[in-house]
């Protein structure tokens, strides 16, 4: 990552990681698809309206992730092998801790939590099932989470884009056979992703253990290092309660699209899932961002960064447009892989039609988050994501959705491209001024 060409290597260091973010959507895309063809549009929305709320209680955990990787990645940088095994015994331990965190919260929460998002009633039941069963997995969830970020840090995406390969397929059949053979409804779908989810995290567990490098995992060994475990949180806490804001702000998004009935709800789902994949690959140039501006800036190669973040930045814009646009071009087709019903499909449409040609939009915005995060600020692109996107898009619901005119799920949706447009504003001129203040070092 410290030489060479930056577009290449950025390259191969991507795609594996963005098959292997497509791949984990897969699980819950499974679950969707599944459930929609074989159980009913019910149970596709209490599947679908259930991405929010486990968005909102996992993302802390996730930003915790991303703290491991870029501390792992700084120490690897600067060939200190020493404290980058320090950082992964810490952020294993760590990991444990935030899926025994979450199974509890997940389990004990689910209905209340529900009922806050004003889940239609016809779903209800359905959906608390499916959150209990599906937090139950939450440590193989956090394990393989952990894991794989450490890989990322030190250069490997492509093992844990084969485990997850192995794991969906499982989690494909299971799906399968718990609903069409077994009629479990949503608790099979819930149950298969635990299933693929555990099947992951031991093999991530395997490959660090067997690990004969820096990143060499000791089960003996596992061990909250203090001065490990603040470098985490110091790019974690930022990153994790970012996404908490961000998903809280969905929530209420989710929640303001629920007073349109079951029918859009569903469509949303459906919709959702299919831009997710468009996300996840812009996502996985966010993550090599911050690997490969954390590895030069630990090796003190400032020249490069600011080429880094332009190289990401002309990948995701590619991604998104291509994507996002296939989305709308081939809309149809694919919401019928979801739903079967002409209703269902439309309401999907509508959505894809606003937010999903706009997308790219976002990964610009999160690609300029990744650069500002390698240079050791996460606490800034915290501060003006949650103003930008999250309190400007709950302004927009608080004040334009209530108007009569305006209260339609399009105006919910819009509120998408508007704030991401003023937040990636925001997020290019702080990082102009902070390299211009770390290169005048």
């Amino acid at each position: 990552m410290c030489s060479g060409s930056i577009l290449k290597k950025m390259l191969i260091f991507t795609i594996p990681l963005m098959c292997s973010s497509i791949l984990q959507l897969l699980f819950n895309a499974a679950d969707i698809v599944v459930v929609g063809r074989f159980a009913g549009d019910n149970s596709l929305a209490a599947v679908g309206s259930n991405t929010a709320l486990i968005n909102l209680l996992t993302n802390l955990f996730v930003g915790l992730s991303i703290g491991a990787n870029v501390a792992a990645a700084r120490f690897y940088g600067a060939k200190q092998d020493g404290e980058v095994k320090k950082t992964v015994h810490t952020a294993m331990l760590l990991s444990i801790f935030s899926g025994i965190i979450l199974t509890v919260i997940g389990v004990i929460g689910a209905r209340q939590i529900l009922i806050w998002m004003q889940t239609p009633s016809e779903v209800l039941e359905l959906a608390v099932l499916y959150l209990r069963i599906y937090f139950v997995g939450m440590t193989g969830t956090m394990i393989y989470n952990f894991g794989s970020a450490l890989l990322r840090a030190v250069g490997d995406t492509k093992r844990p884009l084969y485990y997850l390969f192995g794991a969906g397929c499982v989690n494909i059949v299971l799906n399968l056979l718990f609903v069409i053979c077994f009629h479990m409804d949503v608790a099979g779908v819930a149950l298969a992703t635990v299933i693929s989810e555990a099947i992951s995290a031991l093999l991530v567990l395997r490959c660090m253990i067997k690990e004969k490098g820096s990143i060499h995992l000791e089960l003996r060994e596992l061990h909250i290092y203090p001065d490990k475990f603040v470098q985490i949180l110091k790019v974690g806490l930022p990153a994790g309660f970012q996404g908490i804001v961000f998903a809280l702000s969905n929530v209420v998004i989710q929640s303001s699209i629920n007073l349109f009935g079951a029918t859009v709800v569903a469509g949303n789902s459906a919709a959702a899932n299919i831009e997710g994949f468009v996300y996840m690959a812009m996502n996985s140039f966010y993550q090599a961002t911050i690997s490969f501006t954390s590895q030069n800036f630990g090796a003190g190669k400032q020249e490069r960064i600011n080429r880094i973040a332009l190289t990401g930045e002309f990948c995701v814009i590619v991604v998104g447009l291509v994507f996002g646009n296939a989305c709308v071009l081939f809309g149809h087709p694919l919401l019928g892989i979801y739903s079967s019903s002409p209703a269902v499909i439309e309401a999907g449409m509508h959505r894809l039609r606003i937010i999903a040609r706009t997308y790219a939009l976002c990964g610009i915005m999160d690609v300029m988050v990744g650069a500002l995060r390698g240079v050791g600020y996460s606490i800034m692109p915290m501060i003006v994501s949650l103003i930008g996107a999250c309190g400007l898009r709950l302004l927009w619901l608080a004040t334009v959705f209530q108007i009569d005119r305006y209260h339609t799920v399009t105006t919910v949706y819009l509120s998408y491209p508007i704030t991401w447009i003023i937040t990636l504003s925001v997020h290019i001129l702080c990082f102009v001024l902070i390299r211009r203040k770390q290169m005048g070092k």
